[in-house]
């Protein structure tokens, strides 16, 4: 595939002088005009061999188009916080919002491809992290992005001839490295690499445009064109929404009429004597669990989602009520900020994963995407059908790393919700608890239910399962909460220190 880069292209100085300052012209109007009507972002990945002019494309780049609206991200080695969250996290950190670019020097290809090369890790962790790497960009693409990959290319001895002309000018010899050298003598070995990751990830809706980059006149001119041309076609192409075809079967209520929530006991009692001695068990295992030394080497994530007035609240602070302020992290979710609907669906929540010896607490978290937003029609059935592949996505990541999640779904009966609403109204300090928008929800009692079963049905994974907690009772849904989080972090606690 790299045969058509290793032709030689060439262009002259003064074709090149005549065509630099049109482009550029160009290159600014379609810039503020994506900046203007602000629709979808531009992401670029500037990827290829050593020399073949990445760093000059990117600072090229930059100099051709207005600062104010580009951003630019060297992705060198992760550092230390870095190293802390899943890999895909500091990308997600770095994604442009919508009227924006984002060029990438490095990207998510980066580092599977040189442990790779140099023997860190198997081609079957290859292969999955290319497999990662094709979920994000569907998931980029189908949330509207513009996404141009360019791989530039050079010949084994073009390369040789690349770096010893750097080596031998005293102005770009800081620019060759020994690195450099151990990366040629292994040439060959990164080329099969190479050809195998473009292979397998030039996708329809975000493919590899492989560009020579022996003739640095050639590649700038040909970099800038295709992103003017990219650029110019998306923003005509913008005022004509399109909403992605659902390939999937619908999602029907079961033959049966049954529903997952109603198997659940909500009859359940427990005294105040018992659940007094419980809180003081289970909040005093927990405080013991969050200072016990392995606890630095592990990371929670415990999200609430149930039944308005259910007792989300009441749950989170019988857990932050033991374990030290700086250890955790609550994240009320409400709807998005205008930040928030500049970026991709699930950016607002990668931004808060935490790192090692932490605890961040989702109050309402990104399964909106598959409730509120399903149910009430703020997204498109494309979008909430995607969701479920790219929620679940999202949690095996956290997981691979050693993320502790644990979801809880807090149910109560409509009649439960009704006591409690009407509580709300005439107690002074909680009538800030009950809004027009929590009535106007119970008269979509059986979508929300039906949402909810679909949800439980699709994203209860063996790595981060749902625990449904039966919640008419507070006593009974507080004690619960307190014991599954203990459990599971013991759990993680003990596979950490049998390693």
């Amino acid at each position: 595939m790299f045969e058509s880069a290793e032709l030689g292209h060439k262009i002259d100085k003064s074709t090149y002088d005549a065509e630099v300052p049109r482009l550029r012209e160009a290159l600014l109007d379609a810039q503020f005009d994506l900046a203007k009507k602000a629709k979808f972002p531009v992401i670029i990945l500037i990827g290829g061999v050593d020399g073949a002019g990445r760093g000059e494309t990117v600072n090229l780049l930059n100099e051709w188009m207005d600062p104010r609206f580009i951003e630019t991200h060297g992705m060198g080695k992760p550092s230390d916080e870095e190293m802390e969250r899943p890999m895909m996290w500091r990308f997600w950190r770095a994604l442009p919002p919508k009227g924006k670019i984002g060029l990438f020097l490095g990207s998510w290809y980066t580092w599977p491809i040189l442990n790779r090369a140099m023997g860190i890790t198997k081609a079957a962790e290859l292969d999955q992290s290319l497999e990662r790497a094709k979920r994000l960009e569907k998931m980029l693409t189908d949330e509207g992005a513009l996404l141009i990959k360019f791989w530039l290319h050079l010949s084994k001895e073009k390369q040789e001839t690349r770096l010893k002309l750097l080596e031998n000018n005293p102005k770009t010899r800081w620019r060759v490295t020994k690195r450099d050298w151990d990366h040629f003598k292994r040439y060959d070995k990164f080329l099969t690499i190479h050809e195998s990751v473009i292979r397998h990830t030039s996708t329809a809706e975000a493919p590899w445009i492989v560009i020579e980059g022996a003739d640095s006149r050639y590649r700038s001119l040909t970099v800038g064109k295709i992103i003017l041309e990219a650029i110019s076609k998306r923003l005509a192409d913008s005022d004509k929404k399109k909403e992605l075809a659902v390939r999937a079967a619908p999602l029907l209520p079961s033959i049966d009429k049954l529903s997952i929530l109603k198997t659940l006991d909500l009859a359940q009692k427990l005294d105040k004597k018992k659940f007094e001695a419980s809180l003081e068990k289970y909040q005093g295992k927990l405080a013991l669990l969050t200072r016990d030394t392995r606890f630095k080497d592990i990371t929670v994530i415990a999200v609430f989602e149930g039944n308005d007035a259910a007792g989300k609240g009441g749950s989170i602070r019988r857990i932050t009520g033991s374990v030290d302020a700086r250890q955790y992290q609550v994240i009320p979710i409400a709807a998005p900020t205008e930040e928030e609907r500049a970026q991709p669906y699930l950016w607002r929540f990668w931004r808060h994963v935490p790192r090692k010896g932490r605890i961040t607490i989702f109050d309402r978290s990104w399964y909106g995407r598959v409730l509120v937003e399903r149910v009430e029609n703020f997204c498109t059935e494309a979008d909430w059908m995607r969701a479920y592949l790219e929620i679940n996505d999202f949690e095996a990541q956290l997981v691979r790393h050693k993320i502790v999640v644990v979801k809880f779904w807090l149910a109560i009966s409509q009649d439960e919700q009704l006591r409690r609403f009407e509580e709300r109204k005439k107690t002074g300090f909680k009538r800030f608890k009950i809004t027009e928008e929590d009535w106007r929800n119970r008269e979509k009692w059986d979508e929300y239910e039906q949402a909810i079963c679909d949800m439980v049905d699709r994203t209860s994974t063996s790595v981060a399962p749902w625990t449904l907690v039966e919640a008419n009772d507070k006593n009974i849904a507080r004690i619960k909460v307190l014991k599954t989080l203990c459990r599971r972090i013991e759990s993680a606690m003990n596979a950490v220190e049998s390693k």
